[in-house]
């Protein structure tokens, strides 16, 4: 009492608790930011009380001082290892108790600094691996962040033999959009893009900008004919689409889509996989666009073919003119 009326003559807000559980259940209430800790208390000494508020990793950084008659090496180690930051012994020097008051306070003022500090170095980080891994326009994950999710999806599956199918996707005709209407209106349909194929995927899959107005989608666990599906109703929902550019303008676009999955004999590797979706892009871009090819359909293997005869006749013609 004696104590609580001198440190508040001098300006300090006080609580007090008349045994060990009373007051860790005040600590508990509102953490103080200080706590003069007596040894002998009832139902529970200030020893256990020390050592239980130090093991809470709920409550903030809180000094000690712990006071005693007990004026011995042993009783000061003990409550040293029970987590008491300082002590001092009975009877009080009042004053000596005000200058470890003072000083323990600011230790615990500047143990409040850097835990902020650390909070928001540590919020920028998190602000700067997001940053890292998004498409600044869409939202989307980045060609790095998805390339790496794809290499994952990738591991995964080989470790549990899981199909994997990816759809790599284009506007159909992008370029006319900024011709036509400026860059602005080119970004908003990325945008609105990003916005329909992010709302198509599952929770699972994942969905990243792979560069200009070109798209992929990882499909965990899914086979290919499930993955041409999904292609189908994503193309629909693009075509239905009508992307506001502003101005109370809108456009309608469609979109071509490129379809490979694995387990299958063609794809031995990662690459090969993104290869056999690249390809069947291409192929739906070549016939027409506003359509879903799979790497391995009829019509993708028709027209590969085609290309491939189509650029050894050229070879060919080229090499008879070298010689005439």
């Amino acid at each position: 009492m004696v104590l609580r009326a001198r440190l508040e003559a001098r300006g300090y807000v006080v609580d007090s608790a008349e045994d060990g559980e009373a007051a860790l259940q005040r600590i508990h209430e509102a953490p103080p930011d200080l706590v003069l800790l007596d040894v002998m208390m009832p139902k529970m000494d200030g020893f256990e009380v020390a050592r239980r508020m130090k093991s809470d990793p709920t409550l903030p950084f809180i000094p000690v001082i712990m006071q005693t008659a007990l004026d011995s090496t042993e009783s000061m180690v003990q409550g040293v290892d029970a987590g008491a930051d300082d002590y001092i012994a009975k009877p009080i020097n009042f004053r000596e108790l005000e200058a470890r008051v003072k000083s323990l306070l600011r230790i615990q003022a500047l143990q409040q600094t850097l835990e902020e500090r650390e909070r928001q170095l540590q919020d920028a980080n998190e602000q700067l691996t997001v940053m890292s891994r998004t498409d600044a326009l869409t939202g989307l994950a980045n060609r790095g962040y998805i390339e790496e999710r794809l290499h994952e999806q990738w591991e995964h599956g080989q470790r549990l033999h899981e199909p994997l199918s990816i759809v790599l996707c284009d506007i159909d005709h992008f370029k006319r959009v900024n011709d036509e209407y400026g860059h602005q209106a080119g970004d908003a349909v990325l945008q609105q893009f990003a916005g329909v194929l992010k709302s198509a995927a599952r929770e699972i899959d994942r969905v990243g900008r792979f560069g200009g107005e070109e798209f992929l989608l990882i499909l965990p666990g899914t086979v290919l004919d499930a993955a041409v599906t999904f292609a189908e109703r994503v193309r629909e929902s693009v075509a239905a689409h009508e992307f506001d550019i502003g101005g109370g303008e809108v456009l309608h676009r469609t979109m071509s889509c490129g379809v490979a999955a694995w387990p299958h004999p063609a794809i031995p590797s990662q690459h090969a996989l993104v290869k056999a979706a690249d390809d069947a892009l291409y192929v739906a871009k070549e016939t027409g666009r506003n359509r879903v090819v799979r790497f391995d359909s009829r019509e993708f293997n028709e027209h590969i073919a085609q290309n491939e005869s189509g650029a050894n006749d050229d070879a060919h013609a080229t090499a008879g003119g070298a010689v005439r």
